[in-house]
C-alpha cells in the first residue's frame, strides 16, 4: 500500500536522457531550483544508470545509494517529490517466478530510498512480444501492490503516435494503447511525449486524442529541451517549450520536461514550465533575476 504521499499533479523535470548523467551537487541544485521555480516533482531516471535498465535487479553500489539517499532527504526537505525511474529491459519478454521475485525485491529497495513517486518505463525496448499490453500490465500490477511510492505512473514502449518508434522498436501491435489503458489499474498514470518523440508543439487537441486512446488522462513527457539525440546534441535549447499554450495545462493530468545534459542551461525550459502552469508569473523576468544575481556574484 502508497506510504508516501505525491502531489495531484506532478510538474517538473526529469533526468531522463541518454549520456553522461549529472554529478550528484548538480541535482540536488536542480532541486533547489525546481522548488525556487514552484515546481513539485523531480524523476531521476538517466539512460546510463545501469541498476535501473540493464542490471534493474542490482542494488546501487554504497557509495551511489547513500547519493541516492541524500538526494531524497533534500527533495523532501525542499518539498518536491522525488521519484525514481525503472526500466526493467524487456522483463515482459518472460516475466516467470523467478523474475517476479527479484523484481519485488528490487522495489523493496527502491522504497527504502522514500521515493514519492515511482515509474515503470517500458520505452526503448522492443515490441516484439505477444500480448505485449498485457504482459506489461502484469508487472505494473504487481509493482503496484508492492510499492509504498504515493505515484506510479508507466511509460508505454510505443509512447508517441512517431512512426519511428515502428521502424526501431518493431511494428505496434495494433490496438497497443486501447489494451494498456483497459488493462493497467485504474489509479495509474500514463506517460506520452507528443505526436512525435520530440514536439515541436503540443496542442490540447493532441493531448485529448492521447487520453481517448489511452482510456485515461496522460502525464506529458515533454522532450524539451532533452539534447541526447545525435542531432538534438548539436544544440542547446534555450528558451522555454514552444508552442505549448492554450488550455494544455488543465488537459494533461501533469507534465514533466525531460532536461538537457546540461542542468543550468536548462533552466529557461522549466522556468517556462513553471509559467504554462502558473506556478510562475513570468518565465522572463525569473530568468532575468537569475542573470543579473549570476553577474553580481561574478564582479563582487
Amino acid at each position: 500500500m502508497p506510504a508516501n504521499a505525491a502531489p495531484a499533479r506532478l510538474t517538473g523535470a526529469i533526468e531522463g536522457f541518454y549520456g553522461r548523467p549529472w554529478a550528484p551537487a548538480e541535482r540536488l541544485q536542480l532541486v533547489s531550483d525546481l522548488a525556487e521555480l514552484g515546481l513539485d516533482a523531480y524523476l531521476y531516471a538517466p539512460k546510463a544508470d545501469a541498476h535501473l535498465r540493464r542490471r534493474w535487479a542490482e542494488p546501487w553500489p554504497a557509495a551511489e545509494a547513500a547519493s541516492l539517499a541524500q538526494l531524497s532527504k533534500h527533495c523532501r526537505d525542499a518539498g518536491v517529490a522525488f521519484g525514481l525511474g525503472l526500466s526493467p529491459f524487456r522483463l515482459y519478454a518472460d516475466y516467470g517466478p523467478a523474475a517476479r521475485r527479484a523484481l519485488q525485491v528490487r522495489i523493496r529497495q527502491l522504497d527504502d530510498l522514500g521515493a514519492t513517486f515511482l515509474a515503470v518505463l517500458f520505452d526503448d525496448m522492443p515490441g516484439d512480444t505477444a500480448e505485449l499490453a498485457v504482459r506489461q500490465t502484469e508487472i505494473v500490477a504487481d509493482v503496484a501492490a508492492w510499492s509504498e511510492a504515493g505515484r506510479l505512473l508507466v511509460c508505454p514502449t510505443y509512447y508517441s503516435d512517431d512512426p519511428v518508434l515502428d521502424r526501431v522498436f518493431g511494428p505496434r501491435p495494433p490496438g497497443y494503447r486501447e489494451a494498456l489503458g483497459a488493462t493497467l489499474p485504474e489509479t495509474v498514470d500514463i506517460f506520452w511525449t507528443g505526436r512525435t518523440v520530440c514536439a515541436t508543439a503540443i496542442d490540447e487537441a493532441d493531448v485529448v486524442d492521447a487520453a481517448a486512446a489511452f482510456g485515461r488522462p496522460v502525464t506529458l513527457w515533454d522532450n524539451w529541451p532533452v539534447n541526447d539525440g545525435a542531432k538534438r546534441s548539436l544544440h542547446l535549447y534555450l528558451r522555454p517549450p514552444p508552442a505549448r499554450e492554450g488550455a494544455l495545462a488543465s488537459a494533461c493530468a501533469g507534465h514533466l520536461c525531460n532536461a538537457m545534459n546540461q542542468p543550468v542551461l536548462s533552466l529557461p525550459a522549466l522556468a517556462g514550465l513553471a509559467e504554462l502552469h502558473g506556478r510562475l508569473p513570468s518565465a522572463a523576468d525569473w530568468l532575468a533575476g537569475q542573470t543579473q544575481s549570476c553577474f553580481s556574484d561574478c564582479v563582487a
